[in-house]
């Protein structure tokens, strides 16, 4: 095996920042009207009706009958812009950190604690990055497109944040996002260590029949990648969802006046709802976010597959031009 793996572009990090950002569109197109549903779920201050998927389809439909299909996909495009660049970043620094820490090396193992550290790292910095485009999908999944308070675009929405609240409304939450990095550093910790017991087996399953290992082989099942993600992403979900609702509810306009600041926020959230108001929507996420991260990942593991198939012919074919003109 090569001591540095190939890159279709100048560095591998690009290459998984590429395959983020390719992975968050597909999920969100998958999984907009979901999402906007767990929102409305999480800012509202009274308890549903019925049981999840009862809740879940009539939230739909009443929205599908009053506001259309266009209303199933309000918010979309801030959605993809936070989902795609948040991916996208995210994969971009966590793998700069991992290959710093190898040296370039695919069989350098780490730990389990240094897969939490630099995912946490990497998260850190893209939710302070990206948390200007989340506040304005908040707000547009909160408000129907014919409200006067409704913002029109991403555009619109931070240009009007900005002028009315400043640079603070753009980053109203921030610190629940930075709060939230645990989420992500708990599920990349858990999907790493399944990943290497996984690519372990099947170099293991190589060996005993002889077979050699090619680059067209660094590759799991999608199954594989499916329990792995839904499995790590369930566990650290567990864990950290009550932050989600707060970060929610802050960042939700309409409900400002209501929750000004986090402590008044988590006061008022368990003296009105008791501990189930901090799981406010997770049914309704879990069946969003499960599917969607199984589908984010998927796509992710097989985007950044192919860059390295193609990077893998390309320097063969280099490679061979170079011994005809030598």
């Amino acid at each position: 095996m090569d001591k540095k793996p190939p890159s279709f572009f100048p560095i591998s990090a690009l290459d998984h920042a590429f395959a983020g950002i390719g992975a968050g569109i597909v999920a969100v197109l998958c999984m907009n009207p979901l999402d906007l549903l767990k929102v409305k779920f999480q800012v509202a201050n009274h308890p549903p009706k019925g049981g999840v998927g009862r809740q879940i389809f009539l939230s739909l439909k009443e929205i599908k009958d009053t506001q259309g299909w266009r209303g199933l996909y309000r918010g979309l495009g801030p959605n993809i812009a936070g989902n795609a660049s948040s991916w996208g970043l995210y994969f971009l620094f966590y793998n700069m950190l991992k290959t710093r820490a190898s040296g370039g090396d695919p069989s350098y193992h780490m730990s389990a604690g240094s897969y939490l550290l630099y995912s946490a790292q990497a998260s850190a910095v893209t939710a302070i990055m990206t948390n200007p485009i989340w506040v304005v999908k908040v707000r547009m999944f909160t408000t129907r497109a014919e409200d006067p308070v409704a913002y029109r675009s991403l555009w619109h929405g931070l240009s009007s944040i900005y002028h009315a609240e400043g640079t603070r409304g753009l980053y109203r939450g921030t610190s629940l996002a930075l709060v939230g990095v645990g989420n992500g550093a708990i599920q990349f910790m858990g999907y790493e260590e399944m990943k290497r017991w996984g690519f372990n087996r099947k170099r293991k399953q190589f060996a005993r029949v002889g077979r050699e290992w090619t680059p067209a082989d660094d590759k799991l099942s999608n199954t594989s990648y499916t329990i792995m993600s839904g499995t790590s992403k369930l566990f650290a979900l567990a864990v950290t969802y009550p932050y989600q609702v707060i970060r929610s509810r802050i960042q939700n306009n309409a409900t400002a006046h209501l929750y000004p600041t986090i402590p008044i926020c988590i006061k008022r959230t368990f003296s009105e709802e008791g501990f189930r108001g901090f799981y406010r929507g997770l049914g309704t996420n879990l069946v969003r976010v499960l599917p969607g991260t199984c589908v984010t990942f998927v796509v992710y593991e097989n985007l950044a597959w192919l860059l390295r198939s193609a990077a893998t012919r390309r320097d063969k074919r280099r490679a061979a031009a170079a011994t005809l003109i030598s």
